[in-house]
């Protein structure tokens, strides 16, 4: 192997490497803010927010570096597959952060509005919906990491779970919102912060479709 090659080997590690930085940002971002909302937490909701500037920053990094090495080098079928799925996965990434901030920001929103009738009959929902949504992010991005099509299939079948339950918030807010329309303000976070989720695992799928896509050199819609 020449040095020019290795170099760039080490290049393409080190980009696979910054691209897992982000994903384990990004679960802390969805974690935190669903946290935010649950626990009407200001200090963590506002946390959330700001954090969402390094994922951005990070993600930029790894796109001028993607590009960089496509124009400089001469890379592989295979090497061109690493380089392109990794641009996708990061913009699925850098998505899911924005997301987990809109939710922040309905959780500081909530705080303002809350009252302690309101939240609790649909937050075990939302709480159920992002406890599905933060697995299937993990597994989407260990599916990467391991080169497993097995698993990014299986992560994006939980993808009907996620909606299922979506669903079923979505139509007890509306219940709640005909039967309360005082607190139709809140409920409205809440329904906003349900439907973020559900975009997050639709981004998680779209990983599990760019592992597969790496692997097999194929395209293959997951659900």
């Amino acid at each position: 192997m020449t040095s020019q090659r290795a170099s760039f080997e080490r290049e393409l590690a080190g980009l696979q490497h910054d691209i897992l930085r982000v994903g384990s940002l990004v679960e802390e971002l969805v974690f935190n803010a669903v946290q935010a909302l649950v626990n009407r937490d200001e200090v963590l909701a506002k946390k959330a927010i700001a954090g969402d500037d390094e994922v951005d920053n990070l993600c930029k990094d790894i796109e001028r570096r993607c590009i960089r090495l496509v124009a400089t080098q001469q890379p592989l079928a295979r090497d061109l597959r690493i380089i392109f799925t990794g641009i996708k996965i990061i913009s699925n990434l850098e998505r899911m952060g924005d997301h987990a901030v809109d939710i922040a920001r309905y959780a500081l929103n909530l705080i303002t509005c809350y009252s302690s009738t309101v939240a609790d009959v649909v937050l075990q929902g939302i709480t159920q919906i992002a406890r599905m949504v933060q697995q299937m992010v993990k597994a989407s991005l260990d599916a990467y990491v391991s080169n497993d099509t097995s698993r990014a299939r299986q992560m994006s079948n939980a993808d009907d779970d996620v909606d299922h339950l979506y669903r079923k918030t979505f139509d007890a807010i509306l219940s709640l919102m005909e039967k309360e329309p005082e607190n139709t303000r809140c409920y409205v976070y809440l329904l906003l912060a349900a439907l973020r989720l559900e975009r997050v695992a639709d981004r998680a799928t779209n990983i599990g479709e760019d592992v597969i896509y790496l692997v097999t050199g194929e395209w293959e819609e997951l659900n």
